[in-house]
Order: structure tokens, then C-alpha cells, then sequence
């Protein structure tokens, strides 16, 4: 029976299914033409060819009346293969489609799916003319029609957010309460027992680590390892299947929709961790998947005097190409999907910088900011980056545009610098725990877009973080070269005799120390998923390839870990109901007085406040610092003043003991005692202290007052 074949339409690009059939859009500047192959399964051989008639505004296009949701389908596309000039069209390779919604199948890399001769002496320049379609992942029409019932994006203010970072399989893969064959998947993420944790834990927004569909590298498949974390993104638009309990003929798409709808229904929003500064195709020596073949020098920065190389800002061997309009368009056009069809409430962008490249620079100004700020859907929702990459110049902390949030890499580094009894902290630590007004405030933001955390999964878990002086990746196969050098000495000795009782409790403390900080910080707190709970990767600061039980989340919670998680609930708490520590706005200048009422004191030891000179001394390893409720400059929803209570957060990070004089509250009363580092089980209230007395802060120790409230009076909370 003869197919009948119409005109289509041009926009949208990729396949999309009206009820009646499908419309096939796919942009190639250079091609000379391109087909579109059918596939009744992901194994078996091509069924149907199709050449493309229609082509607008170098987008090739075409309807077929009755092609239905679950079809399988990829491209061929024709033109010169001349490396020398950029052009890299071989249509004997099978393509992906850059907009498909949903691929099937597993890219095998024993088939030929390099457009050249693996080792032939003339390198990638040498065709290779034998067919891929065998080994490649194929695409997938899904159904876009789901019942998303009442969902609403839950719009939590990023000032008011606790952002939880975790991996979809390692957070389920080993809880006994998910059902077995839910077991790492979008499905078991959206199960009661996650769920239930989640919710109890606190957090209002999960970060989830890349769930575009990725590639296992060639050397890792080789190894028995697998990509785990995701970072080698091989398509924009589609759900990762080995994430889906659902398979991956399309039911991705709908597991993943499902488990955005539960957890909106449980107030918690869903942030995804974005990779457009690179794909999975590599270097000029890497496989031909989708953009390379459909068109080259559209989709990457290739070298100007020598376009048979690739630009590599990412150290992956590739950089998207984010000058071409039609690669902003691809960007765009997914972030939208992923908001308007897929109903997640914001991105965090993997190594922003290298988005913001227009020529060898970081420019803040760059089209692909100006883009987003106009959007008016993506301009909406929160936006976080990664403000580095590894070009020159690269490191761009606190220089990101105004709507953008950052993950703040100082906080990180002047944190674990001070806890760990590193010299010269002390002023630094300042900007750090009141927001970061060095980084931000210059340009009009406010402490949220300090996005602050002590680790993330790019490094040490906390455990291992106090627990190993040098990192230990030699699992990976790379002979313990890989991973960032984190080398730290924790100073976990104390003057006198010691023994392992005692370093476990140094360490146990220094978690608390670290977490404490997190969360009573101004900014946005993030955490990395499972340090609640003390997961351990043995040392590996790079498990990106370990997907196995090193990684994934152990949920068998014995005594420590469970004190540790009721420790860190207990500060997320604390966090959510006091504005004070929360704060929209920044601190006034420590010399300027409102009201001759201060926002902010910074004290010494003696209860007095600190002096000019003492915050540039070295020396100086334990400060105070007393936070006024009543100076919020904030207004509830009937234009009343926010008001709180006071605290005063006082921090040791020396290892001998020292005696802190409380010094008078605001109001005249006394202070309770909220948070101890060294009880970390305290009852509220167990401890009053009034002003005089002297608070024992032990070595390497936190600890917040809270002043205690007047008869009859309680803290207005928005």
C-alpha cells in the first residue's frame, strides 16, 4: 500500500503526533537531503524510507497521516563528508532526531557507529560507509496527552527554599519500603515511602542530577562501568529510560510526568540538572549519533582556522555551539518543554560559563542570557548555574545576571576552611553566613541567589568529606588520578593522648559543625542527598562511574545515622519557621544603625563586639554573631512588619574549649539554648543562660541561642 505523504509543517521541530498522525521536522543548513526511516521495533531492520520534500527555512518536514504514538523512527542525512571543512554528513549512519521526546534501545558500541574507520591511518578523514542503524538508539512518537489534574507548580520563593541534590536510582535503589520493581526509578522517587521521607525530612525542592538520556562512554562500557551520573547528555528532549519501570517505548515520558505530579502534590518542586554545554559525541574521534551528522558546524564551536576540530570549554571534547540561532532555538525549546510539558519548576545549569562564551570570553551579556530574560515562560522559574567551566577564564562566581541563582563555590571552600581551623578565615566567613553581599549584592540581587553547600556529588560525600585526608577513586580504573584534589587535614587531634572514641566523635561533630552552618546560613541551603543519613562513598570523590551499592543510597540506618538525620531535621525546622534566618534581604553595614537598633552584631568571645582590627587577624577562630528579629525590613500579606526572634550563633572552630559570655538580648531576657553541636540530641528549653554567664563552646563546636519570647508573645511568620 502506497503511504501517503504531505507538506507538514516546519515548526515544531522533531515528531509530534495531532491524533490523526505525525508531523516529522528536523533543521539541517547544510544537508543536500535528508530521509526520515521507519522501524517497526527497535531491533529490527529498516521498514520504510522516506525523502523529504519539503524544506523551510532549512527545516526539512513532512505529515504521515496515521503514524501513531509508539512509532519507531530515525534519519539519514546526506552531504559532503569533509572533515577539513566542518561537514561531517554520512548517511549510512543512523540518526537521532535532536527533538525526539523519547529514544529506545542502547547505543552498541561493537557496531560501526563512527563515521570513520576506527584505526585507519588517516583518522577520522577515512568514511566509513557501513550502516549503523543496528547498534543505535532509536526515537520514539510518544502521546504528549496526560492527565495532570489540578498540578500546580507549588511557586515556593527561592528565599524560603532547601534545596535536596540527589541521583533517581541511587536514592531508591536499595530502600526496602519502595517496591522492588520501582527500585531506582522515576516511579520509585514518586513512591509513599520517598515520598514520606522527603516530606518529613523537610526540604521543599529536589534537585534531581541529569535525567536527559545519556551515553555510557566507550571506555567506561569497556571497564563494566556505566556513566551513572549522566553528564554526557545525548538528547534534550528525552527522559532517561534506565530510569523508568515503564520501558522506554514512551512510557518514560509519561513515569516521569507521573512523578513531577506526586511530588507537587507533597509541596516539594523539581529542579533538573541541565547538561546544553555539551554532548555525548566528543571530539572530532567520537561517534556520529545526531548532531554531528545532521549538521555539524551548526551544532558546535569547531576551531576557526582549522573547523575539523572541536572547541572543548568542558573538558569533554566538545561545546555546544550557543551563537548559532538555531542552537539558542534547540535550548529554548527545550527548556520549555521540560516546564510547559513536563511541569518541572526550574534548571540547574552544569558549567554555566560555558553557555555565556560568544567568543573566547565569559560574557554575562551574552544572546543566551538576553534570551532567557525575555522568555516569558522560562524568565518564571528558578535558574541556578554552575558558575565555572574550564576554559580561561572560566571561574565567574557572583557574576551571573540578575534572575539567575548560583551555586556558590566560595561558600563552600571558606566553610570547610574555617571548620577545619584553616587561618584567616574570619572575614570571609562573614560575607558567607549573611548571604554573600561581596558576590551579589552589587548588581541587585539578594541572598538568594547564593546557592550555599558544604558538598555536593562532585566530590566528597560529609562522611568521607572528615573521614579521608586524600581521595581514594582507584575503583574507577583511572589509577587515582581522577577527581579533584581535595586534600584536607581535619585537625582531628586534640593536645594530650587520643583514641579512636574520641576522633569519632571529633568527626560526628564536625558533620554537625558543617550541616549547622548549611542551614543557619543566609542564602539558599543545598544538600547533597544522603548526607542526612551519613552515606559513605569509601573515599571516591568521583563516583560518576560507580553505578553500584558505593553509591547508591544506603537506607540501613543504624543509631549514628539516624541521629544525624533527626540532627539535620531538626535544623531544616528550625530553618522554616524563623524568617530571621532566611532573611530576603542583606544586613546593613555592620557601622550602620537603624533605628539605633543594629541588624547584625559580630562578638568576640567576651560578649563585646568585635573591632576592625580583630576581623583581619589571623588568629581569631571563634566569633558570635547575634541576628535581630525585629529588623527584617519585610512585610506579611496585610502590610504588617515581619518580626522574629532574636538568635545568636556562636562558632569554635579551634580544637581547645572555650568559655563565651552571653551578652545581654535585645529585650532584657534570657536565651535558650537551640542548637549544640556537642548534644546534638539537646531538649528545647533544657538550657537557659541569661547575660553574664558563660557558655561552654568545646572544640570544634556550634552553638545558637534563641531569645526567649515574652509571655503570651510569638514570632509573626509568613
Amino acid at each position: 500500500m502506497r503511504r501517503t505523504i504531505l507538506p507538514g509543517r516546519p515548526f515544531p521541530q522533531g515528531a509530534t503526533w495531532d491524533g490523526t498522525g505525525t508531523n516529522f521536522a528536523i533543521y539541517s543548513e547544510q544537508a543536500a537531503r535528508v530521509d526520515l526511516c521507519l522501524f517497526e521495533d527497535r531491533d529490527s531492520e529498516e521498514t520504510e524510507r522516506i525523502e523529504f520534500q519539503e524544506q523551510t527555512a532549512h527545516v526539512w518536514h513532512c505529515f504521515l497521516p496515521g503514524v501513531q504514538p509508539g512509532q519507531i523512527y530515525g534519519y539519514r542525512v546526506y552531504g559532503p563528508y569533509e572533515p577539513e571543512r566542518g561537514l561531517r554528513f554520512n548517511p549510512s549512519k543512523l540518526l537521532i532526531d535532536p527533538y525526539a521526546k523519547a529514544l529506545t534501545g542502547k547505543v552498541d558500541w561493537s557496531s560501526p557507529i563512527f563515521p570513520y574507520h576506527l584505526g585507519h591511518h588517516e583518522g577520522d578523514l577515512a568514511v566509513d560507509e557501513r550502516d549503523s542503524a543496528h547498534g543505535m538508539q532509536k526515537c520514539v512518537v510518544v502521546n504528549p496527552y496526560f492527565v495532570w489534574d489540578q498540578d500546580r507548580p507549588p511557586n515556593i520563593p527561592l528565599s524560603e527554599s532547601i534545596i535536596y541534590e540527589l541521583h533517581v536510582k541511587g536514592f531508591t535503589k536499595l530502600h526496602p519500603e519502595v517496591p522492588e520493581e520501582h527500585r531506582g526509578t522515576y516511579a520509585g522517587l514518586a513512591s509513599r515511602a520517598s515520598l514520606e521521607y522527603l516530606k518529613k525530612l523537610g526540604i521543599t525542592a529536589v534537585e534531581l542530577m541529569p535525567v536527559h538520556e545519556a551515553l555510557d562512554d566507550r571506555h567506561l562500557v569497556e571497564r563494566g562501568l556505566r556513566n551513572y551520573w549522566g553528564y554526557n547528555t545525548t538528547n534534550f528532549f528525552s527522559p532517561d529510560a534506565r530510569y523508568s519501570s515503564s520501558g522506554d517505548l514512551g512510557g518514560q515520558v509519561a513515569e516521569f510526568k507521573a512523578m513531577v505530579k506526586a511530588l507537587h502534590r507533597e509541596g516539594i518542586e523539581v529542579i533538573i540538572d541541565v547538561v546544553y554545554n555539551h554532548t555525548s559525541e566528543g571530539n572530532h574521534l567520537g561517534p556520529m549519533l545526531s548532531f554531528r551528522g545532521v549538521d555539524n558546524p551548526t551544532y558546535y564551536r569547531l576551531v576557526s582556522d582549522n573547523p575539523r576540530y572541536y572547541m572543548d570549554y568542558t573538558g569533554t571534547g566538545n561545546s555546544l555551539n550557543v551563537r548559532h540561532p538555531q542552537v539558542l532555538k534547540l535550548i529554548m525549546d527545550s527548556l520549555r518543554y521540560w516546564v510547559l510539558e513536563m511541569h518541572v519548576d526550574g534548571f540547574r545549569f552544569d558549567l554555566a560559563a560555558t553557555l555565556a562564551r560568544e567568543l573566547h570570553d565569559v560574557d554575562r551579556l551574552s544572546a543566551f542570557f538576553d534570551i532567557i530574560h525575555q522568555d516569558p515562560v522560562i524568565s518564571q522559574v528558578k535558574l541556578i548555574a554552575e558558575p565555572w567551566d574550564v576554559g580561561e577564564g572560566g571561574y565567574q562566581v557572583g557574576k551571573f545576571p540578575v534572575l539567575w541563582a548560583e551555586w556558590n563555590g566560595k561558600y563552600r571552600d571558606t566553610v570547610r576552611r574555617y571548620w577545619k581551623s584553616d587561618e584567616g578565615q574570619l572575614s570571609d566567613l562573614a560575607y558567607r553566613l549573611t548571604g554573600s553581599s561581596d558576590l551579589y549584592e552589587h548588581n541587585g540581587r539578594r541572598p538568594s541567589a547564593s546557592i550555599n553547600f558544604v558538598t555536593a556529588h562532585d566530590g566528597f560525600t560529609l562522611h568521607d568529606l572528615v573521614s579521608y585526608n586524600e581521595k581514594h577513586n582507584e575503583a574507577n580504573g583511572e589509577g587515582n588520578r581522577d577527581g579533584t584534589n581535595e586534600n584536607y587535614s581535619w585537625n582531628l587531634g586534640v593536645e594530650g593522648p587520643t583514641d579512636d572514641l574520641l576522633i569519632n566523635e571529633l568527626r560526628e561533630r564536625q558533620k554537625r559543625n558543617l550541616l549547622a552552618t548549611l542551614l543557619l546560613s543566609q542564602g539558599v541551603p543545598m544538600i547533597c542527598g544522603g548526607d542526612e543519613i551519613d552515606r559513605d562513598q569509601k573515599g571516591n570523590n568521583n563516583a560518576y562511574c560507580q553505578d553500584n551499592e558505593l553509591a547508591w543510597y544506603n537506607w540501613d540506618l543504624n543509631e549514628r545515622r539516624q541521629s544525624l538525620l533527626r540532627f539535620t531535621k531538626r535544623l531544616i525546622q528550625l530553618r522554616s519557621r524563623h524568617p530571621n534566618l532566611r532573611r530576603r534581604k542583606f544586613y546593613q553595614d555592620r557601622s550602620i544603625r537603624r533605628s539605633d537598633v543594629k541588624d547584625i552584631i559580630w562578638l568576640r568571645p567576651d560578649g563585646q563586639e568585635m573591632t576592625d582590627e580583630e576581623w583581619t587577624a589571623g588568629w581569631v577562630r571563634c566569633l558570635g554573631v547575634m541576628l535581630n528579629g525585629e529588623t527584617l525590613g519585610d512585610v506579611d500579606e496585610t502590610g504588617a512588619p515581619v518580626i522574629d526572634d532574636t538568635f545568636l550563633l556562636m562558632l569554635n572552630c579551634h580544637h581547645g574549649h572555650l568559655n563565651f559570655c552571653v551578652p545581654p538580648a535585645p529585650k532584657g531576657g534570657l536565651w535558650d539554648v537551640v542548637i549544640d553541636t556537642n548534644e546534638p540530641d539537646l531538649e528545647l528549653g533544657a538550657v537557659t543562660v541569661a547575660e553574664g554567664d558563660f557558655v561552654r563552646l568545646v572544640g570544634q563546636s556550634l552553638i545558637l541561642l534563641r531569645e526567649q519570647r515574652e509571655p503570651g508573645q510569638a514570632a509573626t511568620l509568613r
